[in-house]
C-alpha cells in the first residue's frame, strides 16, 4: 500500500477531475492583473504540483495561451479555472480541491498588482449565508447541481 498523499478535485460540474499523488507544499496566492482575470477573482490561489504525479481521471482541461511563456486550463462547460501551466511546472486551483483546507498558501506572487483593498477584507464583518432574512427563504429552496466534493464513477447522475 502506498504511503504518498492523495489528492483529487475538479470543476464545479465535474466534467474535469484530477488526482495528485505526492506532497503538495508551494501553494501560493498570486496578485497579477493576468491572474486576477484569469480567475475573475482578486487573486489566483494556486498549488505546484512540482514532485507530484497529477493525473486527469475525468476529462481534460482546456486550454488558454494568456502570455508567451504560459497557458492556463480550465473545464470548457462551466469554465472553472483549473491550472497554470509555464516552463517550470503546473499548479492547480487550491479552491478546485475536493479537500482544499490543507492547502494553505505561504507566498503572495505579483504583489505589485494587489489590489488596495485586498488586505482589509478579513476586517469586514462575517456573516452565515442564512443570515440575510430576506434572502433566505429563496436560498432555501436552492438545488445545487455541482459536482460533489469526492470522486464519482458517474457524473451527471442518471
Amino acid at each position: 500500500m502506498s504511503s504518498k498523499e492523495t489528492h483529487s478535485g475538479g470543476c464545479q460540474c465535474g466534467a474535469v477531475r484530477f488526482r495528485v499523488e505526492g506532497t503538495l507544499a508551494d501553494a501560493s496566492v498570486c496578485h497579477c492583473r493576468m491572474c486576477q482575470k484569469a480567475f475573475g477573482s482578486l487573486y489566483a490561489p494556486l498549488v505546484s504540483v512540482r514532485g507530484a504525479e497529477l493525473t486527469w481521471t475525468r476529462g481534460q482541461p482546456k486550454k488558454f495561451q494568456s502570455s508567451n511563456a504560459a497557458q492556463r486550463g480550465f473545464c470548457a462547460d462551466c469554465g472553472t479555472p483549473l491550472t497554470y501551466e509555464a516552463p517550470d511546472g503546473i499548479a492547480l486551483a487550491i479552491g478546485a480541491f475536493d479537500d482544499p483546507s490543507g492547502l494553505a498558501p505561504k507566498i503572495q506572487w505579483g504583489v505589485e498588482g494587489k489590489l488596495p483593498f485586498t488586505d482589509k477584507i478579513p476586517a469586514l464583518p462575517g456573516r452565515d449565508t442564512l443570515a440575510d432574512a430576506n434572502a433566505a427563504p429563496f436560498l432555501k429552496t436552492l438545488v445545487s447541481y455541482q459536482h460533489p466534493d469526492h470522486d464519482t464513477d458517474i457524473w451527471p447522475p442518471k
